[in-house]
């Protein structure tokens, strides 16, 4: 819902892109579950669904390019060298040279350069990657593609301008920053909101376990929604649909309300 406000108050156009690259994660259906979710809270996208399984090629594209110019190379190690070594990856394979024929990673190689970027509510922003994770994965050793990249790569391929979304993913821009960067891409404008969290401090999440929201009760979950991003309220003759609701928070959004907020906590996460 942030992301959708931002977009619509600067008149801007609002993506959807399904990260369907991790096959044994993936729950049958989820896709058109949250579609349908979105669509009940008057949440409607631009544009076609963008589905990054239907961009493997585009990936592969772009790690053949990264070879080309020499700043990827295969990782052997195991996970549990890894954990042993602890801290940010010491570029163990980067002069290896392994062969093709060996069970490897991909990972792009890091310079000693600081990114910096001003996040939209976080702030400055700066991270010298050499010493926070060193060398990073790309392709993992299943050959799956990185999230890493592929993010990276569609937000060049759809012309992104600025991401919206919660703080949690706040360590991987930097990351993304550097792959745009060895691409030659532009880079968006970046924004990181506060995440709902419950009373144990547990994102809001599957993995947690939370409740999934009720479509039914689409009006009450975007005043909610308001609430816990410390919007203005929708007045009560408002609050009756999604589009009247939706047309009053794009008319008085307040991004400033997020600055320097990482977290919101729900007391009772069950309703």
């Amino acid at each position: 819902m942030a992301s959708y406000l931002d977009a619509r108050a600067q008149q801007g156009a609002w993506l959807l892109r399904i990260e369907d690259l991790d096959p044994p994660r993936e729950q049958a259906g989820a896709d058109q579950l949250i579609m349908n979710s979105l669509q009940a809270h008057g949440l409607r996208w631009d544009g076609e669904v963008l589905y990054q399984s239907s961009r493997l090629a585009a990936y592969e594209a772009t790690l053949k390019e990264l070879h080309r110019q020499q700043k990827i190379y295969r990782c052997t190690c195991t996970r549990a060298q890894l954990t042993e070594n602890g801290g940010p990856y010491p570029g163990t394979c980067r002069h290896q040279n392994h062969p093709a024929s060996a069970e490897y990673a991909l990972r792009l190689t890091v310079n000693e350069a600081i990114i910096a970027f001003e996040d939209q509510f976080q702030g400055p922003i700066a991270e010298e990657l050499a010493n926070t994770c060193g060398d990073f994965i790309v392709r993992r050793k299943d050959g799956l593609i990185s999230y890493q990249l592929a993010v990276s790569v569609d937000d060049a391929f759809q012309g992104v301008t600025h991401v919206i979304r919660g703080i949690d993913l706040l360590d991987s821009t930097c990351r993304q920053i550097h792959i745009l960067q060895q691409l030659n891409q532009s880079i968006p404008e970046y924004g990181h909101i506060p995440v709902l969290l419950d009373s144990l401090g547990n994102k809001l999440s599957k993995q947690t376990g939370a409740p999934a929201i009720l479509d039914a009760r689409a009006c009450e979950n975007l005043c909610e929604a308001l609430s816990y991003l410390n919007q203005p309220a929708p007045p009560r003759h408002a609050r009756t649909s999604v589009d009247a609701i939706l047309a009053h928070a794009i008319a008085h959004y307040r991004p400033a309300a997020w600055r320097l907020m990482q977290s919101i906590t729900i007391i009772d996460s069950n309703n």
